[in-house]
């Protein structure tokens, strides 16, 4: 067995897709329209579908993920954030690591990439 995707739930897919491209470098892999696969296996559910499909309402931010990136430069990832037109909810600032929520409530975390490792 294999671990092929990760889903998360999002209000709108386009603009989640141009976030991700525009903070990760993120591209789209497959387009179905409410269902978007992105490089890195990130998946962009529609939030009315999942809804739909799971029967039950979506909390945005609940705190019970959080997706996991490494980066080389911590500042300029930062300067790349703040520069967007979304508004980003930071739960922690430092040299080694940012916490923060995506637009739709997506708990991210990104830490300083070590060299070598």
């Amino acid at each position: 067995m294999k671990l092929k995707n990760i889903l998360i739930v999002v209000d709108d897919v386009d603009r989640a897709v141009k976030f991700y491209k525009e903070i990760f470098g993120l591209y789209v892999v497959l387009n179905s329209d409410s269902n978007v696969i992105l490089s890195e296996g990130l998946v962009l559910q529609d939030k009315k579908v999942w809804q739909e499909t799971l029967g039950k309402e979506i909390e945005s931010h609940n705190n019970a993920m959080e997706l996991y990136f490494e980066d080389s430069d911590i500042g300029k990832l930062l300067d790349k954030i703040e520069n967007i037109e979304e508004t980003i909810e930071f739960v922690s600032k430092g040299a080694e690591m940012l916490r923060f929520y995506d637009p739709f409530g997506n708990l991210i975390e990104v830490r300083k990439k070590q060299h070598g490792i």
